[in-house]
């Protein structure tokens, strides 16, 4: 019977299609190992085939614990051949943490990094480790690929987001999101056949996913950075010739912290941010660190995809801002009645897109808090558009500090301390106060020493009294999460 409306979207389609048109062209890098579009055709259909051959049946998932390394792009592609459903895991996870997460989404087998088999030694589910014995299951399985047939829109994964209140909730991804996601990717930021890119975002993460795997599904090739180190990074693109490359805000103050001068590097061409909006003063560094580069900040979550996007003619006179809707993207913004605010007023953001998750695995109420009738996504954020439909990210709704009965938004306060020149990093939160209900408190990563004395000066001069921290505590470091973006609810709950 014929199927109206021709093939569905898969995310092993790309591999698929340049396994037989640039066989030899190599996909996938890793340290001194390559991989052909060829073998990665022909290992991702052995892993299909494996794990069929252990009784897995279309629909039940699969969990994958390692960090960035040759195998993670194969084994994706061939879950997706064999019509299951990956369930990435965060190699940083604790046993308990992974139990959890492989109980909550019944995973029914596990590929982990064998080095990483501690944390997951008295898991009785069907497992292989990744090291020689991944290999002899490899060359024991069929290579044949099985084209089990999927819907797009059925989840290629789930993706556990960290708990903020509780357990981590998991987001059900669909081929079709990701699929087009590649092809935006590919057409926005250049990832596509003869382009060369790096894993250097962990590929556990929706964002780190995306962008890497982008490139095996559109054509081009990705090199896996397993751990980062700026230098490092740095060799990397000198030496495979990158010249699209993701980042986190971290990722450039790493950079500018550890690497006196940076070598002009010539073939990138495109640098693209994402997790929070770069400080002023950080995207001034590199711009100036690497000239000529295009310069693109992003913004999105894992449940919505991509959303916005700065594009670099607007990189310099709309810094602080997150650019316009990116592709096939709307957005509302909306005030506290739930009305559309006007240009200049707060509101919170949600988007509309063919990148929206499906919804929370196996957590109706979840989903429908953030979902509205119509089909838009909340994603708890302040936003303000202006005149000319440019978005500033304000702040998390959560973390809008009311003090006194005035509302203030951390990120006004964290731009003008990251202005002041003993200030590396910084996040501001707001704390139970008895007479003012939250006070401002300013936690900082200085150069050297701080003194408070002299940040409250600089900030008086700067800012409304109400806005200026009641306290400043300097720390070693602030506590992140796989995408880099600050942790508030651990630095609220420091004693």
């Amino acid at each position: 019977m014929l199927r109206a409306g021709g093939a569905d979207l898969t995310i092993a389609g790309g591999i698929r299609e340049f396994g037989r048109a640039t066989p030899g062209v190599v996909a996938v890098r890793d340290g001194d190992r390559d991989i052909t579009y060829a073998a990665l055709d022909e290992r991702s259909s052995r892993v299909a085939c494996g794990l069929l051959a252990m009784g897995l049946r279309p629909g039940e998932r699969v969990a994958l614990l390692c960090g960035n390394r040759l195998e993670y792009p194969e084994v994706a592609a061939g879950v997706a051949k064999a019509g299951l459903v990956l369930v990435p895991v965060n190699p940083r996870l604790a046993g308990p943490e992974v139990r959890f997460i492989l109980e909550h989404a019944g995973a029914r087998a596990l590929l982990v990094d064998e080095a990483l088999d501690g944390a997951v030694h008295d898991v009785r589910i069907n497992k292989v480790l990744i090291g020689p014995s991944y290999e002899a299951w490899l060359d024991a399985s069929a290579s044949v690929d099985p084209w089990i047939a999927v819907d797009e829109r059925d989840p290629f994964c789930i993706a556990y987001t960290a708990g903020t209140t509780g357990d981590p909730k998991g987001v059900l991804i669909s081929h079709r999101s990701r699929c087009l996601t590649f092809y935006a990717t590919a057409l926005e930021w250049g990832i596509g056949p003869g382009r060369r890119t790096i894993a250097v975002a962990p590929m556990y993460h929706g964002a780190g996913f995306a962008f890497a795997y982008a490139a095996v599904y559109c054509g081009g090739t990705v090199s896996m950075l397993r751990s980062f180190d700026p230098h490092r990074l740095l060799d990397v693109i000198e030496r495979d010739g990158a010249q699209s490359v993701f980042l986190v805000p971290t990722h450039a103050q790493l950079i500018r912290q550890n690497v006196p001068e940076v070598k002009q590097l010539k073939t990138l061409d495109t640098l693209y941010f994402n997790a929070a909006a770069l400080p002023k003063v950080l995207k001034e560094w590199v711009f100036e660190a690497f000239p000529g580069v295009g310069v693109h900040e992003l913004y999105g979550s894992t449940e919505a995809g991509v959303v916005t996007n700065l594009r670099p003619p607007d990189a310099r006179r709309k810094a602080g801002s997150v650019g316009h809707p990116w592709f096939a993207t709307e957005v509302r913004v909306v005030g506290e009645n739930g009305q559309p605010v006007e240009a200049g007023v707060p509101g919170e953001l949600f988007s509309r897109s063919p990148y929206l998750m499906n919804g929370y695995h196996e957590n109706p109420e979840a989903t429908a808090a953030c979902v509205t009738a119509d089909g838009f996504l909340t994603s708890g954020d302040i936003v303000i558009r202006d005149e000319e439909g440019f978005i500033s990210v304000v702040d998390r709704v959560k973390d809008v500090i009311i003090t006194g009965g005035v509302n203030v938004y951390p990120r006004d306060v964290e731009e003008v301390l990251l202005a002041h020149p003993s200030v590396t990093e910084c996040a501001v939160v707001g704390e139970p106060d008895d007479r003012w209900g939250e006070r401002v408190v300013a936690y900082l990563v200085g150069q050297g020493p701080i003194e408070p004395d002299v940040l409250e000066a600089y900030l008086r001069e700067r800012l409304a009294g109400f806005k200026v921290p009641k306290q400043y505590r300097a720390v070693a470091a602030l506590p992140r999460n796989a995408a880099g973006k600050i942790l508030k609810r651990e630095l609220r709950s420091t004693p």
